[in-house]
């Protein structure tokens, strides 16, 4: 049509039609990014320009050129109006000129007697005598005394300009116009100014889903879609998460979105920083990637994962370690890790950190033991400290016991805990009472020969989801709802059937669609803030 040709790509369903539109800008002609170097004489020098520099320099040329053609048209007026001058004179006393020149034996003599007679000067006599005759005439006497006056204002004109900078550099803008409305036609792309913040980036190529991050003990590392795992019903035997070697196990696992930062907290205590698309992506029955190939980890092992958005200042870590020490320090303090990591925790020789929680600072907590005993406590009651810092007593532990959890007490849903055996119970938050931080809790889930050791606990709503992954790499996605909400102090149901050896290693919350958008306890992994499903 008479508008040109209209180019309509269609996007399949599930693909973010702006990250198309990245990928078309990046690997097409659509968009085409091209670098110049500004090499020029500057001053007979040879010298790299920036743009600015560029600009300046031209328009510091062009101010000479303007300077230096006014004051050449300015002497060229001069000497004109200096000859005008002299013939002026001539046509006031013509008749005496005539005759002086008639009596004259020579054009010399005659140029002598101008000169002494009517103070001409050589130019303005020589000028008299090579008048014709016809300039004699009544016409062109006032063609002669008409260019004498516009001379003059035409000088007064020039003058003005070389006196003025401002008028020079008007000059300047007025011609660059005029170029343009001669010879300038419309562009038939769009040259733009490159905006870093708006730039094609690796990650505005990726589009956003939700995917399942998966760590196993000997150190690798994958990404899965979320879609690949199917939901099952309380009892399932679960599908393959991830295939390792028969010494190998899954020792992490949890939901976040690809485009969300990731805080890696080591055994040690240190951290480290990725983006969760930089992880390699790979398909349930892959191993993955070495993450020593993505980590600086030196003899260390991840024990939590934060997926993280922004690093806001009113945000807080709190750390729980396995010696049953708390410590809360800033969010802000973690936001540039060096490539090799940085300190995030300082703790003693015989310790390590188990779990690490995203949270506002005033939360109720809920710090759990793999004996079967919990503490619900005040935030508050941990004060914020350095990054550095070793923290407070938050759990007194028996002997052989250990902290393996560290959830939010919310109160519109219920604290799901599950043992190495396959089994768990949800009980609601008000029967664990609430007391200071440091004392040795009470019976969370009866740790019977059945039931095993606990070894992880969750806050849940009846309408999420859970994964339980086994030592052996096995997983399954149950409804929180199959699993029953009961005392505190009880055995719990079955929720995964175990072959023979084998053992509950992880436990994961899997958010519901119509709870990406609440952000209730702080430690949700959804679409709009950070935090964790671990």
């Amino acid at each position: 049509d008479k508008k040109g040709m209209s180019l309509v790509i269609e996007i399949k369903k599930g693909f973010n039609p702006e990250t198309v539109l990245n990928q078309l800008y990046k690997h097409s002609q659509l968009q085409t990014t091209f670098g110049v170097i500004m090499l020029a004489l500057d001053r007979n020098q040879p010298k790299i320009f920036n743009l600015k520099e560029a600009i300046s320099s031209y328009v510091l040329h062009r101010k000479d050129i303007v300077t230096r053609r006014t004051k050449f048209e300015l002497k060229k007026a001069e000497d004109r109006l200096h000859i005008l001058d002299g013939l002026v004179i001539c046509l006031k006393n013509i008749d005496a000129i005539v005759s002086l020149i008639k009596k004259s034996k020579d054009p010399g003599i005659a140029k002598q007697g101008l000169i002494k007679n009517y103070e001409l000067t050589e130019i303005q006599a020589q000028a008299v005598l090579d008048l014709k005759l016809q300039r004699l005439t009544s016409l062109e006497q006032d063609k002669i005394n008409k260019e004498h006056d516009e001379l003059i204002d035409v000088i007064k004109e020039l003058k003005d300009i070389l006196s003025k900078e401002p008028r020079i550099y008007a000059i300047i803008k007025d011609e660059l116009l005029d170029i343009k409305n001669r010879f300038g036609d419309e562009r038939r792309t769009e040259i733009i100014e490159s905006n870093p913040d708006e730039d094609i980036t690796e990650e505005s190529l990726i589009n956003k889903e939700d995917v399942v991050v998966t760590i196993t003990e000997a150190g690798y590392i994958k990404q899965t879609s979320l879609d690949e795992y199917r939901q099952q019903r309380r009892g399932g035997k679960g599908i393959i998460a991830t295939t390792t070697k028969e010494e190998d196990i899954v020792s992490h696992l949890f939901i976040t979105n690809n485009h969300n930062y990731l805080l890696f907290f080591t055994n040690k205590g240190k951290v480290h920083w990725l983006k969760v698309y930089q992880i390699p992506e790979a398909s349930r029955y892959s191993k993955g990637k070495a993450i020593v190939n993505l980590l600086h980890l030196a003899d260390e092992k991840i024990n939590a994962v934060l997926p993280i958005i922004e690093f806001k200042k009113e945000l807080f870590l709190l750390f729980s370690t396995e010696k049953g020490i708390l410590k809360k320090t800033s969010l802000e303090e973690y936001s540039r890790p060096r490539q090799g990591g940085i300190t995030a925790i300082n703790l003693r020789e015989d310790d390590e950190l188990v779990q690490v929680r995203l949270t506002p600072g005033n939360l109720e907590m809920v710090l759990a033991t793999k004996k079967g005993l919990a503490v619900r406590f005040n935030e508050t009651d941990v004060s914020t400290v350095g990054r550095t810092a070793i923290g407070v007593i938050g759990v007194r532990l028996e002997k052989d016991d250990e902290v393996i959890g560290l959830e939010v007490a919310l109160k519109t849903g219920t604290l799901l805990t599950v043992t190495e055996n396959g089994y768990g119970k949800r009980s609601k938050i008000d029967e664990y009472r609430l007391i200071r931080r440091g004392g040795k809790g009470v019976i969370n889930m009866q740790t019977s020969e059945r039931n095993g050791n606990v070894v992880g606990i969750k806050t849940v709503k009846d309408n999420d989801e859970i994964m339980l992954i086994t030592k052996n790499g096995v997983i399954i996605r149950v409804p929180v709802s199959d699993v029953s909400v009961i005392g505190r102090n009880t055995q719990g149901v079955r929720i995964m059937k175990l072959d023979e050896n084998d053992k509950i290693k992880t436990v994961a919350r899997v958010i519901a669609e119509n709870n990406h958008n609440n952000n209730d306890n702080g430690n949700n992994t959804n679409k709009n803030g950070n935090g964790i499903s671990n």
